[in-house]
């Protein structure tokens, strides 16, 4: 019998899984990375510690499988889009990996907003720029950091990165720099053009050749084998960012679904044949269908705004409780009554829908408010972030959102599942498994190792659609004037997150 595996590096964990031919998963394993955070809006993480995390979590899923790791019939990978991995020429990581959630580069994005490089580039890049995307932390390294930026022989994202490590092929995968800000999607490829406009010229040699997801570039080296496992001379797939990882992994193949990604980033997404060119919405990219793009909304808006808060205000008294983190945290939202709190979250940590230099607020607060209260108005924060750029894709659309998927750590709290619903008033469907990003990747593999022929095949043989949830429209009647309250607090607060980000800036 033959597997594959899937690998999906996150923002701030790495998992793999091994997966029958028909999407079954028969092992899975995962380690958190530590995130590095210097200074106000910096995201990073050890290069060295995250390649020892994928070799770590690799071997444990082949144990536990107890599957021969020659029955393997190939690997992929999947991995936070966005970002930047630097590989030196001295054959080691030339700095810190720098993780999507980072938003040193804002002011370089605001400089180029104002003098029209923004304008400039989007006839090529078709999306918004933003502070954590290649093209502006690039810039950032040769203002601040040009002795990296002289050291780097390769320019990587997460999984790129690994890939390279494990096969020893440089290569940049297709949908992943798609979303770099860097890539013509016209000509799919890197824009000399586009390096121009941004000062980035220097920078042309550093990038390795564009693959498809599903190309084999490599397979399993020596070295890298006895690290992992895994059997010498496995193939190995280009893999995914992934956002088409998730929404592949979700059988997205239609014009008229919708994808939500609910994890460190709300993500926001639906294909189509062309893309949204009237700048309506943030981010066209390359699906990983052949003639299909990913329109999407996204933002560092999502459930790492639960998992900060529980970390450091609920951990202590799930402890005296007895109970585990996330089903006290989900016990609490049902303490709270749905119409009486009236406290309004943004969940801007890292960063708004918008502006990079947005924070979060707790609107409304009041001596009488519990920490039921607090956890119910984040979880709706975090819908309500979505629910705004869903509207968005809405009014892009040609076609009628008819279906919502939804992934991401969310998933594992029906309470927060539910919420989605009503205040979307859609019903949402979940996908029966628990690591969509290492199905995704999976499915690549199958496809280089010629199991199947493509992953609208793929899809069909190894996805199934689980729990359905459908909207109280009581509920939602609710959530609507809760939505209109969030959207007010919204608007008003942009003059001052400018005038925040102005006196950091003179510090």
């Amino acid at each position: 019998m033959r597997y594959v595996m899937g690998i999906d590096n996150g923002g701030t964990g790495t998992k793999a899984a091994i997966y029958d031919l028909n999407g079954y998963m028969v092992a899975q394993a995962r380690q958190d990375t530590c995130v590095i955070s210097k200074r106000s809006g910096w995201c990073e993480r050890d290069m060295e510690e995250l390649w020892e995390v994928n070799c770590n979590v690799i071997k444990e899923a082949v144990r536990l499988s107890g599957v021969c790791a020659e029955q393997i019939a190939g690997v992929s990978f999947s991995g936070h889009g966005k970002g930047l991995y630097l590989w030196g020429k001295n054959g080691k990581p030339v700095r810190n990996g720098i993780v999507s959630t980072d938003s040193r580069a804002d002011s370089i994005v605001k400089e180029w907003d104002d003098n029209g490089t923004c304008d400039a580039v989007y006839p090529y890049i078709n999306q918004s720029v933003l502070a954590s995307q290649p093209c502006a932390l690039l810039r950032w390294l040769e203002l601040n950091e040009l002795e990296s930026a002289e050291r780097t022989q390769w320019v990587f994202g997460v999984k790129d990165y690994v890939r390279y490590r494990m096969t020893g092929q440089a290569n940049l995968e297709m949908t992943d720099f798609s979303g770099s800000g860097l890539m013509d999607l016209t000509t799919k490829k890197l824009s000399p053009k586009v390096l121009a406009l941004y000062g980035l010229e220097g920078w042309e040699h550093c990038f390795p050749d564009i693959i498809d997801s599903t190309m084999q570039c490599g397979s399993i080296t020596k070295e890298a084998a006895e690290a992992t496992g895994l059997a010498c001379g496995t193939p190995v797939a280009g893999g995914l960012f992934d956002i088409d990882a998730c929404a592949i992994a979700m059988a997205v193949t239609r014009t008229d679904q919708t994808a939500v990604i609910a994890g460190t980033w709300s993500i926001n997404e639906y294909i189509s044949s062309s893309p949204v060119t009237d700048r309506s919405v943030k981010m066209n990219s390359l699906y990983c269908i052949d003639n299909y793009y990913l329109v999407e909304e996204s933002s560092p808006t999502s459930a790492s705004n639960q998992l900060w808060f529980l970390r450091n205000f609920l951990q202590e008294a799930a402890q005296v409780n007895g109970q585990n983190l996330y089903d006290y945290a989900n016990e609490l939202v049902l303490q709270a009554p749905i119409d009486e709190a009236c406290i309004t979250y943004l969940p801007f940590l890292y960063g708004g829908c918008d502006d990079a230099s947005a924070r979060a607020v707790f609107m409304g607060l009041e001596a009488r408010h519990s920490r039921a209260d607090v956890v119910r108005a984040i979880y709706e924060g975090v819908v309500f972030g979505h629910r705004m750029q869903i509207e968005r894709l809405k009014a892009s659309r040609t076609d009628e959102m008819k279906q919502i998927r939804l992934a991401g750590g969310v998933v594992h709290s029906p309470i927060w599942v539910q919420m989605f619903a009503d205040a979307l008033g859609m019903n949402v469907e979940i996908i029966e498994t628990d690591e969509l990003g290492a199905l995704g990747a999976a499915m690549c593999a199958t496809v280089a190792a010629g199991i199947y022929d493509d992953l609208v095949e793929a899809s069909s043989q190894m996805v199934r659609v689980g729990t359905v949830y459908y909207p109280d429209w009581k509920r939602k009647s609710i959530y609507d004037q809760k939505y209109a309250q969030f959207y007010r607090i919204h608007q008003s607060m942009r003059s001052q997150w400018s005038l925040l980000h102005a006196a950091e800036g003179e510090k």
